[in-house]
């Protein structure tokens, strides 16, 4: 589907070996608060106490987060289980106080607002569970990527492999490097939306390159230039990346805006990679292509034509 067609190719390998240099400071810039400052973990890593709380007549899950702010207890965590009668609030450890004393400090506080509240449930979640969710996020993390790297080399030639999986690493570092630098909270739903974005990323890549790849046997392509063709492709796909992307994008600020504390990290990462996923594809991927020295042989090598034989 097209709403339009732009009619004159626009000249994005022009632009590539500075779109590169922009990446790579980024890419730079990222590593650097990933190391200096680091991820601010939240309770399902490092270990907390889980309650569950409920309310006869409902709740506000904004006024509840300000009043266990009072506390001083840490980034507290509350979000409403299907309805508001129903909250989860997650606290993070705390030296000298145990799991059942947060409670009871909660719970006393959260009575003197609305008496109807009640205990249903209270965990503690032990720093080694927080040591096997990080072990088992890295692990699906590594697992994800390793399923990339083996289906971008099957499908494609080395050189679109190679550039694919470095655009799809380049998202993941900026969106790590991000939640590092302004210390947004990193959840599981984080965790989720990184992996979400691992795979709409590839799929925007694997758009173009199809599309490079079919424009080099086309007939009217075989004298134009090798970034010609690239440009031809990523222009004659820009309406489906607009429409595609715009839609999604649209829908996912939706959830950033109005989804409330327990989808904000989900949806911010979503956003940022959505956001890179598209600029990495046309402006990271495909100047790496002819950094690796894509030529038309790669791809469709032209046969020669046999001598006739002389009577």
């Amino acid at each position: 589907m097209e709403f339009f067609r732009i009619k004159r190719d626009i000249p994005f390998m022009s632009y590539g070996k500075l779109t590169t240099a922009i990446s790579l400071l980024t890419f730079i810039l990222a590593v650097f608060f990933l190391f200096t400052r680091g991820l601010n973990f939240s309770v399902e890593f490092t270990g907390g106490t889980v309650m569950e709380v409920e309310y006869s007549q409902g709740a506000d899950a904004n006024q509840i987060r300000e009043r266990i702010g009072s506390l001083q207890l840490g980034e507290a965590q509350v979000q409403a289980l299907g309805t508001n009668k129903h909250i989860m609030i997650r606290l993070p450890n705390k030296e000298g106080i145990t799991s059942a004393q947060l409670s009871n400090q909660v719970m006393d506080l959260l009575k003197q607002d609305q008496a109807d509240v009640t205990l249903r449930q209270v965990e503690f979640i032990g720093p080694q569970v927080g040591e096997e969710l990080v072990t088992n996020g890295l692990l699906a993390l590594g697992m994800v990527v390793l399923g990339i790297v083996i289906y971008l080399s099957m499908r494609f030639e080395w050189r679109f492999a190679v550039a694919a999986i470095i655009a799809n690493m380049h998202d993941v570092i900026i969106i790590l490097g991000c939640f590092a630098f302004f210390q947004w909270e990193f959840s599981l739903t984080v965790l989720a939306g990184i992996l979400a974005v691992l795979g709409y990323s590839v799929n925007e890549s694997v758009v173009v390159f199809d599309r490079i790849r079919e424009n080099f046997r086309k007939p009217h392509m075989r004298n134009k230039s090798v970034p010609h063709v690239i440009d031809n492709a990523i222009t004659a796909t820009m309406s489906r990346t607009i429409i595609t992307h715009g839609s999604t994008e649209a829908m996912v600020i939706a959830m950033l805006v109005f989804g409330g504390a327990a989808l904000h990290g989900f949806a911010m990462a979503l956003t940022i990679g959505i956001v890179f996923g598209i600029y990495s594809s046309i402006l990271v991927a495909s100047p790496l292509l002819l950094m690796f020295g894509l030529s038309r042989d790669n791809i469709a090598k032209v046969q020669k034509k046999k001598e006739e034989a002389v009577v």
